[in-house]
């Protein structure tokens, strides 16, 4: 009769695990008022609600680190900085600014006319195109180009972003971003 029993209980353990609801069905309200979510938000540790480019991108590889950051410069729109290296002592920086355009952001480049591109995030990454427009090909030095950049989100906070270090022309750190 004990050997009976345990089949018997193992199943009856089996099926009161199938009264739960599924996972849709389960409420997912997120307390916005409680102090842990409003300090993650603040911090940039995760997602904001609203669709908008600000914070940090990057990504480290083998020839160096290829960065962005974003900052708010008004209402509905952003400045940004980017760079990006190929090795030692040679990468390309720009600048400029960011709007939304339909889906995307269009990011317009300060140092060459007409120079600009609309990027998506997916996934959490930018991707700029594989080819720039050819108004862009100054925009780096030598053989260089942005065409092509991934950048993965680092942080959605606007502090991050001001406090992202770049190296400059002359190889010295800078805050690119900062007021």
């Amino acid at each position: 009769m004990r050997r009976a029993s345990w089949p018997l209980l193992l199943s009856a353990l089996l099926l009161a695990g199938c009264n739960r609801p599924l996972p849709e069905q389960q409420d997912r309200s997120i307390d916005t008022g409680n102090p842990l979510e409003i300090a993650a938000r603040e911090r940039g540790v995760i997602r904001r609600d609203a669709a908008e480019p600000t914070g940090v991108f990057e990504r480290s590889h083998e020839l160096g680190r290829d960065a962005l950051c974003v900052v708010p410069a008004g209402t509905g729109s952003w400045r940004f900085a980017v760079s990006a290296a190929f090795g030692a002592g040679l990468s390309c920086r720009a600048a400029g600014s960011v709007a939304r355009e339909g889906e995307g952001w269009r990011f317009t480049f300060t140092s060459v006319e007409d120079c600009s591109i609309v990027l998506h995030e997916e996934e959490d990454e930018l991707r700029l195109p594989g080819k720039l427009p050819s108004q862009c090909d100054s925009l780096c030095p030598g053989r260089t180009s942005l065409a092509g950049l991934r950048l993965p989100r680092a942080s959605w906070s606007a502090a991050d972003a001001k406090r992202l270090q770049m190296r400059d022309q002359e190889g010295n750190m800078s805050l690119p971003c900062s007021d």
